[in-house]
């Protein structure tokens, strides 16, 4: 897609802080990032999210889960991170390319506040 701004990163249209490349994903820092490390992984081929995925990305999906704690461990995250996924508007997506928001350092809070 022309206008996706991941796809301009990817096109080299816009720069970003590359973390890891090859011919299949790109991985860079956030650029609001919200913990002490935060970047994102994307694939080079435009999808407009998860729920566009079919088995035909099953090879391109495991790629990217499986990198993503091998970038983490590069990147001194050795106790853990978290990995999110926001799938469509309703699911908070900004971005509507695929992407994996990988987060750790410091103290990261609960994704969601449990009640008594």
């Amino acid at each position: 897609m022309s206008n996706c701004v991941f796809c301009k990163i990817v096109r080299g249209e816009i720069c970003a802080r590359k973390i890891y490349e090859d011919e299949d994903v790109l991985a860079f820092y956030d650029i609001s990032p919200v913990a002490p490390v935060h970047f994102m992984l994307i694939p080079k081929l435009h999808l407009d999210s998860l729920a566009h995925a079919s088995e035909a990305h099953a090879g391109l999906l495991a790629k990217m889960l499986l990198l993503a704690p091998r970038l983490a461990k590069q990147l001194g995250l050795e106790t853990g991170f978290r990995t999110v996924i926001n799938t469509g508007e309703g699911g908070g997506q900004e971005v509507f390319h695929l992407h994996i928001h990988i987060l750790g350092g410091g103290s990261i809070p609960p994704m969601v506040k449990r009640g008594n």
